[in-house]
């Protein structure tokens, strides 16, 4: 019985010890373009899946008409497609570097089979682990909802809100990297 005692309390001190020396040595993937950890993608989609259930609104705050999807496709283009991209335009480098790759969101299936409540919740709080911003803080409720019934219509807009997806995105080098020599 003691060298029962003795290997389960052994047991319990190596694997915590283990897990510290596994982050605390610079072994866990922390670049935005490493692999994912094991069972990482899994725990935060049950993480997420759960925390969303919870707490997303249970009915939508705006109706689906022209102008508030009209209206999302404005805030699509200014705030989320320089990650989520454009339909037929190249994805910019911000986009290309990150990891997990965000989803083109106004091609292919994206989240247009997501309610808007759940692309609201995301919208509003962000995503942790995922590169995807809070925009609770810097956009009204109104504004949110409307870029959420957005993405969620993405695959069957009205043609003004397609009207606002064909400008091209402005994505301008910051200051000094245009490739040309800068004077002081």
């Amino acid at each position: 019985m003691r060298a029962f005692l003795f290997g389960l309390v052994l047991g319990l001190l190596i694997v915590p010890a283990g897990v510290y020396y596994y982050f605390a040595s610079g072994s866990v993937p922390t670049a935005s373009s490493a692999e994912a950890m094991p069972f990482e993608k899994v725990l935060a989609r049950q993480a997420l899946h759960a925390r969303m259930e919870k707490e997303a609104p249970k009915s939508v705050g705006l109706q689906w008409d022209e102008a508030n999807l009209t209206g999302g496709a404005e805030i699509y283009v200014k705030h989320c497609a320089v990650c989520h991209g454009l339909p037929g335009q190249e994805a910019t480098p911000i986009a290309k570097g990150m990891y997990p790759k965000p989803p083109a969101l106004t091609e292919g299936k994206g989240v247009t089979d997501d309610p808007p409540q759940e692309s609201y919740w995301k919208v509003s709080n962000g995503m942790r682990l995922t590169g995807m911003p809070a925009f609770k803080g810097s956009l009204s409720d109104t504004q949110i909802w409307q870029v959420s019934l957005f993405v969620a219509n993405a695959d069957k807009l009205p043609p003004a809100a397609k009207q606002v997806l064909l400008r091209p995105l402005a994505t301008s080098a910051p200051v000094g990297m245009s490739g040309t020599p800068t004077t002081k």
